[in-house]
């Protein structure tokens, strides 16, 4: 197997390619923005790294070649890069995406939190076309509707709501995030299959996260 991680230089990226390395025997492909400047290989018979960003087609092409899974870290918010990744996703036969996205996007967060969660960002429009694009592209997607993060070594829990389902959570941690990544890409049957997933942390229904 072959796992691409768009972004990888981002803050999940740094938890999950170790645990990629650990808990399965893919290889990755590690894509971002000055990547050999920016990130360290620790297994270079596994690791490869290439320089681009989400616009540039042909870094895309080249990073795109066998890969099995793509894992896109981002949080910008443009669709055009999103349809650029899908169309050259088509063209090189990769077919299962999992896409990090915001808490919001169907106004699923209620309560407190909710009211807190629209103040501090608003609503999340430009993240709900994208997950709307990713749902009708014809590839098997997960969407990750991700709560406010925070660090904490050995925190792992996570528990996840589907479309439709109020949201849980009030924060959740980085690790965590990467392991159900990494739960994923490792599923054979099918559980995580185009679905849009809401990602919280279990017992933290807190009117905002601990952290503010």
């Amino acid at each position: 197997m072959k796992v691409l991680i768009l972004g990888a230089a981002g803050q999940i990226p740094r938890y999950l390619t170790p645990m990629l390395l650990v808990q399965t025997d893919a290889e990755l492909v590690l894509f971002a923005r000055n990547a050999t400047n920016r990130i360290t290989v620790n297994d270079q018979s596994r690791e490869a790294l290439i320089d681009g960003d989400f616009s540039d087609g042909e870094a895309l092409k080249k990073a795109m070649q066998n890969v099995d899974v793509v894992y896109m870290n981002d949080a910008s918010g443009n669709l055009s890069n999103m349809k650029t990744i899908v169309a050259i996703m088509k063209e090189a036969g990769v077919n299962k995406l999992i896409l990090a996205s915001v808490l919001g996007i169907y106004g699923e967060v209620k309560g407190a939190f909710g009211e807190w969660n629209n103040r501090m960002v608003g609503p999340a429009t430009d993240r709900r076309e994208i997950a709307d694009y990713v749902e009708a592209s014809g590839l098997e997607y997960t969407i990750l509707r991700l709560t406010w993060l925070y660090n904490r070594e050995g925190n792992f829990g996570y528990e996840v709501t589907q479309k439709g389902e109020d949201f849980k959570g009030a924060q959740v941690t980085r690790q965590a995030v990467a392991q159900l990544i990494v739960d994923i890409v490792k599923d054979t049957t099918g559980e995580f299959k185009n679905k849009s997933l809401g990602v919280g942390e279990p017992n933290t229904d807190f009117a905002k996260p601990s952290f503010y």
